[in-house]
């Protein structure tokens, strides 16, 4: 924990702001953290600004202040190295609120999971293990929307970037002790480009795993549900949940074809939920399917569970990267996430140009990628002393 006579500046008003700005723009590096709430929002709301240079330390109020071009501006700059530590969670943030790009980024999670650490490793266990300084919880739940701050909050928030810039200088050292800068490098310029932030809208519902056991009519029900209940929850800022809690979906979409009386007696849809919007329902339901509908349908995955022997080839080849991490010391989930297999296995664009190059094939090589990617063409031969994986028609 920061001493109690830790200083810090609180920036309040946009003369201040500005004064920061000008203390940074020619810096070469700069922490940062957020604190936010998105609880029973649409729009989360950002609360607090944490950042940490070599002019001290700082905490900007996004509330009182309307306009942080200021510090936007920095965050682009490709001049100053960002330190953060799960900053994926930052930018994202700062995208959908403001359509920012970041510039020239450093992460120290991402940076742990090369040189050891599981991914994604907890601040907390970072600084543990890298600095032998335990912090404790505090504040980790606090009320980040109330004014005026306390004095104790603010300096317990201080943590997330007190520590940065010297776990930063650690973790550098060890990527170049085991040639790993490049690797890191090109993890991190991933949260540079800005198709990273994009979210398709209909994501939602093509994934939904209601999706796969409907019919045709009411796949296209639900993509609708799905669109209406995130227009609705924009229009009036609130959470999904609040506008239609996603446990009485699947009870919606199989009732609709018989109209909003069923749903008025269905027992496990709220009679309120009914009557208020059932005729919505009822209308979205009975509309022509449209011509970009039909694009989105076609994105559903299939059913890509039937075959048990590509099932258990996928997670052979898994398991042999799993060994390779633990020979090369880097963290699974960077190179493979377990959720990405089935994605590759239903050839998923995003998924496959995870194995197209770059660092995973300079550590695992681009054969074994090619298996990963083809897994659904490969062969398993158990002879007497040894298992055979290869492409069919070889071996």
């Amino acid at each position: 924990m920061p001493d109690r006579a830790l200083q810090y500046n609180l920036i309040e008003d946009p003369r201040a702001l500005d004064t920061f700005y000008q203390e940074h723009r020619n810096l070469s590096w700069m922490a940062f953290d957020t604190e936010f709430v998105g609880e029973k929002r649409y729009h989360t709301l950002l609360c607090l600004i944490q950042v940490k240079s070599e002019k001290g330390l700082f905490l900007i109020d996004p509330i009182r202040l309307k306009n942080l071009d200021p510090f936007l501006d920095l965050v682009t700059d490709r001049k100053i190295t960002k330190i953060t530590h799960a900053g994926d969670n930052d930018y994202r943030l700062l995208n959908n609120l403001y359509g920012i790009v970041p510039g020239n980024v450093f992460d120290t999670q991402v940076a742990a999971g090369f040189v050891g650490y599981k991914y994604p490793v907890s601040f907390r266990k970072l600084v543990e293990g890298e600095l032998n300084v335990h912090l404790k919880k505090g504040y980790a739940v606090t009320d980040w929307e109330g004014r005026p701050f306390q004095d104790k909050q603010l300096k317990y928030a201080l943590n997330d970037v007190l520590f940065l810039p010297e776990l930063k200088g650690r973790l550098e050292k060890k990527l170049e002790k085991q040639n790993r800068v490049h690797w890191a490098a090109e993890e991190l310029s991933l949260l540079e480009k800005p198709e990273y932030y994009y979210k398709d809208p209909h994501d939602e519902a093509v994934k939904s795993n209601l999706m796969r056991s409907l019919k045709t009519k009411e796949r296209v029900f639900l993509i609708r549900l799905f669109a209406w209940r995130r227009q609705l929850a924009e229009q009036r800022d609130h959470s999904k949940e609040m506008v239609l809690p996603a446990k009485y979906i699947s009870h919606i979409v199989r009732s609709i074809s018989s109209g909003r009386e069923a749903l008025k007696h269905n027992r496990r849809i709220p009679r309120r939920t009914a009557e208020k919007y059932g005729a919505i329902f009822e209308e979205l339901y009975n509309r022509p399917v449209t011509d970009e509908e039909r694009e989105i349908l076609k994105r559903i995955p299939s059913d890509i569970d039937d075959d048990p022997k590509e099932q258990i080839i996928m997670e052979m080849l898994y398991q042999v990267i799993k060994y390779k991490c633990l020979e090369e010391d880097i963290s699974i989930n960077m190179v493979v996430p377990r959720g990405e297999l089935k994605k590759i296995r239903a050839d998923d664009d995003d998924a496959l140009d995870l194995l197209s190059g770059g660092w995973r094939q300079e550590m695992l090589g681009a054969y074994f990628l090619d298996w990963l990617s083809n897994a659904n063409r490969m062969k398993v031969d158990l002879l007497e002393n040894r298992i055979v994986i290869h492409p069919e028609g070889t071996g």
